[in-house]
């Protein structure tokens, strides 16, 4: 099997690998199941003071990430054929169908952008996939980049102990996860659901399929419209 990849281009390298270093996937790392590199792009400026930013065209407020020291980074990598994801609130949001995709793959090259943003033509001109986790603004992509392997490093093969444990969780198949429980049996007054204890295992799956549709008409309702579908 071959390790999945996974480099990082930033301009805060200590950052990773942060806590992908600890738990399941620090323990998947040091088996040789994956594998992280950050590269620093600052290093591929080439004036003396080292820059990577520059004013908007046209004016406004902020900072933008060069093209040409960008672009020079991401050829670093040479002939790479790994998605090149750019970490970006306009990007399409991240879904567990796409997770799962990036898993099956030999790894992936993400772009933690900064200030305003980064410059468009070097996002069109090297192919870059924004995507984003959220409708809210980051300091930066390395969070987010974070977030993004966290999800695609525990569900590679060997990761989780019990490979079950990522079938029927949220977003797998278009609904959010069932309610859970465990010992005591009773807790502050209120008892694990009866169905649960009884043994009958067409019963409790009934019940967690109910439970899922009704979490999910709750608090995501968008997502009915598509359950089953990944």
């Amino acid at each position: 099997m071959i390790p999945f990849r996974a480099t990082l281009l930033t301009l805060y390298p200590e950052m990773f690998p942060g806590h992908l270093g600890f738990s399941l996937a620090g323990k998947a790392m040091e088996q040789g199941k994956w594998s992280l590199e950050a590269v620093q792009i600052r290093d591929f400026a080439e004036d003396r003071h080292r820059t990577v930013d520059d004013t908007p065209a046209g004016g406004g407020a902020g900072m933008v990430l060069k093209p040409d020291v960008l672009a020079k980074a991401i050829d670093s990598l040479g002939e790479d054929k790994r998605p090149r994801l750019l970490m970006s609130p306009r990007g399409k949001p991240l879904t567990q169908k796409r997770v799962r995709e990036l898993a099956e793959g030999e790894g992936v090259v993400i772009v933690c952008g900064r200030f305003e943003g980064v410059d468009q033509r070097v996002i069109d001109a090297r192919g870059l996939e924004e995507v984003s986790i959220g409708d809210y603004i980051l300091s930066g992509g390395e969070p987010a980049a974070l977030t993004l392997l966290d999800s695609v490093v525990r569900i590679l093969p060997g990761v989780m102990g019990n490979a079950v444990s990522g079938i029927n969780e949220s977003f797998e198949h278009g609904l959010l996860e069932h309610p859970h429980y465990t010992r005591p049996q009773v807790f502050e007054g209120r008892e694990i659901p009866a169905v649960l204890t009884s043994g009958n295992h067409g019963a409790i799956e009934k019940w967690r399929l109910e439970q899922a549709v009704r979490l999910t008409q709750e608090r995501r309702p968008d997502l009915l419209d598509n359950a089953g579908d990944e």
